[in-house]
């Protein structure tokens, strides 16, 4: 008989698939107690490095903005004309601190924007998808691509186990098993803010948006031959490329560009555009160009700018909100949970993390390694009748506003005309790559599935690139095994 999963303290869990919320769309709720639990347990597993995306490298720049997009928000850093100081720190997601910058794993793309109405964080990948749509699943993700508790070894029958038994994984799946599932360096391969988010103009209109970075070095990858290689030979490979270009004057680039969404279209879209694992058509909604951002300064110190450097979409400025995106609303909890933790209660008096052109008035005080405070006459409480800061909805960032029902569900997305874990993923193999293209995903996903993975995931694994596309699934199975 299977055991049942039950919280940490023996009580029986209703759902490892679906948060609890309000309503199919609406937002997670808080006294989704074993949801909270997981994913507060889960940022306190390590000690001291980054669970995800703990090797990494970054630097300094500055966001132009050359288009106008006033009509969908009044966020002064997307104002025409406008510059904003930013941080990048660039990343692995599965590898640890020691781990080579070329094994083939998405690349996390988390900036840091020092605006005059606080710091807004964007996070997000090289991809505009990810494996999984439900932050519930998120631990059990990462640690089927981390190491077995015995051997300590990582373990491509785990990943696989896991990939094939979450449908939902095929397109990000297929896009880490193509070309960009190893760029040639930092510097040739876009970024994405991945989440929908929600944008709002100065008249209150509220529209849904996408944000793509794309590179003007071009899109460049490695061959897994070519990865391997350097993996042995060079393993901060992407680092010192990042760092030496800046150094040699060679500042790399990104033209950023936006998807908009009318807030009204959202319901009667074919794909649900809240979820992480589809992506919206540019037929459908093309691109619109918003600025450039360019990357000029190295940091000073490694540890202090980049380690201590902390990116948490709960970030965002007036005019940015966030959406039904369930993904993007559990990372609001869990990214700033996992600072606190990791580099403690105090993270945002950090230099590299500080409102560096806001002025900062709260009433959070005390705890491991304060530095700031004010002075002894300003009250530490509010309401107060002593001059206290005092909250103002009018200048207040908009979080978040959408229509939902209240009744408290776990259940996944509405489903949409053409919605299908598959079909993006099909479509990508079909359409988007050429032969040659097509040719080397073949390649590698044979020489992954090679490294270790046995039945019954190795059946499931041939099903979910049949699944995907027959004749690419046929192929996988042939190459297995022939290679066997």
């Amino acid at each position: 008989m299977t055991p049942r999963t039950t919280t940490n303290t023996g009580i029986p869990v209703a759902s490892d698939d679906e948060s609890l919320t309000a309503g199919t769309q609406g937002p997670i709720l808080l006294h989704d107690h074993y949801l909270i639990e997981k994913l507060a347990q889960f940022n306190r597993e390590r000690v001291p490095e980054r669970i995800v995306h703990a090797k990494g490298g970054g630097a300094f720049g500055e966001l132009v903005i050359t288009g106008d997009v006033s009509r969908y928000t009044k966020a002064k850093l997307f104002a025409p004309g406008a510059k904003t100081e930013s941080l990048v720190r660039f990343s692995t997601v599965a590898g640890e601190q020691g781990s080579p910058d070329t094994w083939r794993d998405p690349r996390g793309f988390a900036i840091k924007f020092y605006t005059e109405d606080g710091n807004y964080d964007l996070v997000g990948n090289n991809t505009p998808v990810f494996f999984i749509k439900d932050p519930i699943k998120f631990p059990d993700f990462i640690r089927s691509q981390k190491r077995l508790p015995g051997s300590g070894l990582r373990d491509h029958n785990m990943q696989w186990d896991f990939w094939t038994l979450r449908p939902e994984t095929a397109h990000q799946v297929t896009w880490l098993m193509g070309d960009r599932g190893i760029p040639k360096s930092w510097r040739h391969m876009d970024g994405f803010g991945s989440h929908t988010y929600q944008w709002v103009n100065a008249d209150g209109e509220r529209f849904w948006v996408k944000y793509h970075f794309k590179t003007d070095q071009g899109i460049e990858f490695l061959t897994q031959a070519e990865a391997d290689t350097l993996a042995g030979s060079d393993p901060d490979y992407h680092r010192q490329d990042l760092y030496e270009a800046i150094e040699n004057g060679e500042f790399p680039s990104w033209t950023l560009k936006v998807q908009i969404m009318p807030v009204d279209e959202a319901e009667e879209y074919r794909f649900n555009p809240f979820d992480l694992t589809k992506v919206w058509s540019q037929q459908d909604y093309s691109l619109i160009e918003v600025g450039t951002w360019t990357l000029n300064r190295n940091p000073q110190n490694f540890f202090s700018e980049i380690e201590l450097a902390s990116f948490e979409p709960s970030n965002v400025v007036p005019g940015v909100g966030f959406s039904p995106d369930k993904m993007l609303l559990g990372r609001v909890f869990a990214y700033a949970d996992a600072h606190r933790y990791r580099i403690g209660t105090n993270y945002a008096q950090l230099p590299v993390n500080s409102a560096k052109r806001a002025e900062v008035n709260t009433y959070s005080k005390e705890g491991a390694m304060a530095y700031n405070f004010s002075a002894p006459d300003v009250p530490v409480y509010a309401p107060n009748s002593f001059g206290g800061p005092h909250a103002d909805p009018g200048a207040a960032g908009d979080e978040g506003h959408w229509s939902f029902d209240g009744a408290a569900v776990r259940a996944g997305y509405i489903e949409h005309a053409e919605d299908s874990d598959w079909a993006q993923a099909g479509t990508m193999v079909r359409d988007v790559l050429d032969d040659a293209a097509r040719e080397r995903l073949v390649d590698n996903i044979v020489g992954h599935v090679l490294g270790g993975v046995s039945e019954p995931v190795l059946s499931r694994v041939f099903e979910y690139w049949r699944n995907v596309d027959e004749d690419l699934g046929k192929k996988v199975e042939s190459g297995v095994r022939a290679g066997l």
